[in-house]
């Protein structure tokens, strides 16, 4: 399999992935939903596009390695509270953790994925 179908299907779990946890938080009460959740939507919608149009581009895999940043903070970003403890604890808590999991291991997948660096790299060459 390609690298950079390996890197898209990463991409759009992640994305899958990141609005079933957002959406777990406004359930659960840890976030409200509001018009600022829009500005999420926005980013979810060029992160989609980077990783569905610009495939095997520099904006494409740029796009990517930012949403692969994103996935990796995620768990981190969770983890560090003291009330993780309640939320696993509670009904959901299970996909909550098992969520927050997934989102680090494919966020470490795209970023250290060697093929933005690489393809961007030849780009690069070929344009001096």
């Amino acid at each position: 399999m390609k690298r950079s179908v390996m890197l898209t299907i990463a991409s759009l779990l992640s994305i899958l992935l990141i609005m079933l946890h957002v959406t777990d938080d406004i359930v659960r009460g840890m976030d409200k939903a509001r018009p600022a959740n829009l500005i999420a939507i926005a980013i979810l919608v060029v992160w989609l596009y980077g990783t569905l149009v610009l495939t095997e581009r520099r904006p494409g895999y740029i796009i990517t390695l930012i949403g692969g940043i994103i996935a990796t903070g995620m768990p981190v970003i969770h983890l560090r509270g003291t009330g993780i403890v309640n939320v696993v604890k509670s009904s959901g808590g299970f996909f909550f953790l098992w969520t927050l999991f997934a989102l680090g291991v494919l966020g470490i997948f795209s970023i250290s994925s060697p093929t933005p660096a690489r393809d961007c790299g030849r780009m690069m060459d070929i344009r001096k």
